[in-house]
């Protein structure tokens, strides 16, 4: 098999629909029909539910509470409670859940000062291929876990740092406790740098 992967010059938001277009094509060209996009507020989710409209799309988003660089610790969500009901009514699904990678590692950091506990050496070996290949994982098993996404068929998983996509992958979703299994079978785009 021979196909190509498209390289962008810079990480962010300004990738994604071009991010959308591509895993779109792919996931056409490989009759795939499950897609989990990570969306932070709920902009890519959106965009995503139109570019892949009468497939299965599952946005996840960042975990409800403080978040570890939040130094006042106040409990918020991210993801839009408008875009949360504007993408389910186009037939997707929204996924808050505790990040796989996240949760217990920041605890273990903020508690025991922590920084190399075997999640996050396992993250930061994700993050060799990029921020956005390591989310595209991470919200895959998420998705898994929840009962969202089918492990027995290969997913388009598309993510990015912060806002927007710039990564997308092809991957054989696995449940997090199964994690060593998970399959990366192509790579549809990523930034050149992270």
């Amino acid at each position: 098999m021979q196909t190509s992967i498209t390289y962008f010059d810079k990480p962010g938001p300004a990738n994604t629909e071009a991010t959308l277009r591509l895993a779109r094509e792919r996931a056409d060209a490989l009759g795939i029909r499950q897609v989990v996009v990570a969306s932070t507020g709920g902009e890519t989710a959106l965009k995503a539910v139109e570019v892949f409209r009468g497939y299965k799309v599952i946005a996840v988003g960042i975990a409800t509470g403080p978040h570890y660089h939040d130094r006042e610790q106040k409990v918020v969500q991210s993801f839009s409670q408008e875009a949360r009901q504007r993408v389910e009514a186009e037939g997707g699904a929204v996924l808050i859940s505790t990040h796989v990678f996240g949760a217990l590692t920041h605890a273990l950091t903020n508690q025991l000062g922590w920084k190399a506990s075997p999640v996050n050496l396992i993250a930061a070996a994700l993050r060799i291929f990029g921020f956005g290949a390591k989310v595209a994982c991470e919200i895959s098993m998420m998705a898994a876990d929840a009962g969202l996404l089918s492990t027995t068929e290969e997913a388009v998983a598309i993510a990015g740092r912060g806002r927007g996509a710039d990564t997308a992958i092809v991957l054989q979703p696995v449940n997090s406790p199964r994690f060593f299994d998970l399959r990366v079978k192509e790579i549809i785009c990523k930034p050149r740098q992270s």
